[in-house]
């Protein structure tokens, strides 16, 4: 009887950290301009998850991937996506783009990130 309590007692302990899923994090990305620190708006933000923990939920898909545009305050915010490795790529109109990997393992995180004006083109062409 007690063999049977204590497999019944793992059995849902292992399905209730099923049912929670892979550990998410809410991002909140900040996009600037490096020269004068001003938001970025209207900019085009790509989140996507690259590797680490399961992202499986009982069959069901977890998000892996957003693409959103930052706000009149140049954040752009994300709901939630596994913790682990993800990849974001920052397009806005008249700066340099951006590509970047980032580890997260917090609940909630911020990211800031500065972008460069265009560099002058160099042509070997007179």
């Amino acid at each position: 009887m007690k063999l049977i309590r204590n497999s019944l007692i793992l059995f849902v302990l292992s399905s209730v950290s099923l049912v929670a899923g892979p550990p998410m994090t809410k991002l909140r990305i900040e996009v600037r301009k490096e020269s004068n620190q001003k938001p970025v708006e209207q900019a085009s933000v790509v989140v996507r998850f690259v590797k680490g923990r399961s992202t499986a939920k009982l069959g069901a898909k977890v998000r892996t991937s957003y693409q959103l545009k930052t706000g009149l305050d140049g954040t752009a915010s994300i709901p939630s996506i596994p913790q682990g490795k993800i990849l974001i790529q920052i397009i806005a109109k008249g700066l340099q783009t951006f590509g970047g990997e980032f580890d997260v393992a917090e609940e909630e995180r911020t990211i800031e990130i500065k972008l460069a004006d265009p560099q002058p083109q160099v042509s070997a062409h007179q």
